[in-house]
């Protein structure tokens, strides 16, 4: 079997790469700029962008599956430079799938297609689409997710999954964040209620995907269909910034603000960046102040039901595994 994992490098996309070798695939890898790790460890690598249609061509080219793993990502942004990567590249991947005979693709999605600003709590898929997002990052994920979902076809099975909050050793994102804003005492708590949400631990997502693969083929339950991932064990957020923060060393968040500021502030700072046109990242926007002060945790049954999946590493070893990784 020979995969294909766009975005090879990432976060997830490694643990994905990993898991893969392990059990003996061929992996190739495609990103922006080479991973001198994975060539060590016999992964072939191909360069290019999402948008570029030549470039994800002859990456899929001789593959028997892909896992389209790499997107844009962010709370900021214009929103062509995130429509370009997220729904351009995946119509690119899914036109390379098709061109090229590729009978299985797994699509990284997020929870954040459904999220209309208010409280999810358990819920499934079912949920529909919101008419209005706050931001580009969810809006052409949803895009992208709707054109892998409706590109199932008999010649290609194609299924979305949805891990929401990966975290673990070697996150370049969530964990990096948190702790840079505890570090400069930037972080407040949004609100005093206790809102759960869903996180999901790196090595179980990765597992999910390849849970997914092995069980999508041509007219399965699977194909067709988009899946909440989660660790099961909704936790109240600011108990996992603070257990994040205790990780690496920091102290709690205790300083709290309104949800009606922070959307207050969230609103002015995007007005006024884009006004001036700063390309930074504002440090509060309508999105990140909804996101921080609703609960999302959500009902995996679907996917313990159609491909098996169970969390095994739970949130404590996690966090065992984290500190050990921030302490090393």
């Amino acid at each position: 079997m020979k995969a294909l994992v766009t975005g090879g490098g990432g976060f997830l996309g490694k643990a994905i790469v990993r898991l893969l070798l392990a059990r003996g695939d061929a992996v190739r890898s495609f990103s922006r700029t080479p991973h001198p790790e994975l060539a060590t460890l016999g992964v072939e690598h191909c360069c290019g962008e999402l948008h570029d249609p030549v470039a994800v061509d002859a990456a899929v080219a001789g593959c028997d599956i892909v896992y389209h793993v790499a997107a844009k990502a962010g709370i900021w942004g214009s929103f062509a430079d995130f429509y370009q990567a997220n729904v351009v590249g995946t119509q690119n991947v899914i036109t390379a799938c098709r061109r090229h005979g590729v009978r299985r693709l797994v699509y990284t999605s997020s929870p954040s297609v459904v999220f209309d600003g208010s409280d999810m709590e358990g819920v499934d898929e079912s949920a529909p689409y919101p008419l209005h997002f706050h931001a580009p990052y969810p809006e052409t994920k949803a895009a992208a997710e709707i054109f892998v979902r409706c590109s199932n076809s008999p010649e290609l099975a194609t299924v979305a999954l949805r891990p929401h909050l990966i975290w673990g050793p070697e996150d370049n994102h969530l964990v990096p964040r948190i702790l840079a804003r505890g570090r400069q005492g930037a972080l407040r708590r949004i609100g005093s209620r206790p809102c759960l949400v869903d996180t999901i631990y790196i090595d179980n997502a990765a597992a999910a995907h390849l849970l997914a693969a092995d069980a999508l083929t041509i007219g399965s339950p699977v194909a067709g269909k988009a899946y909440f991932l989660s660790q099961g064990e909704p936790i109240p957020l600011w108990e996992m910034v603070n257990r994040i923060l205790a990780a690496g060393g920091l102290p709690p968040v205790t300083r709290t603000i309104s949800p009606r500021l922070a959307y207050a502030i969230g609103w002015t700072l995007e007005k006024s960046y884009a006004a001036l046109r700063i390309k930074s990242e504002p440090r509060m926007t309508r999105f990140v102040a909804r996101e921080l002060s609703t609960a999302h945790w959500f009902d995996i049954s679907a996917a313990r039901r159609d491909f098996g999946y169970q969390p095994t590493v739970s949130i404590d070893e996690g966090m065992e595994r984290l500190q050990a990784w921030l302490t090393r």
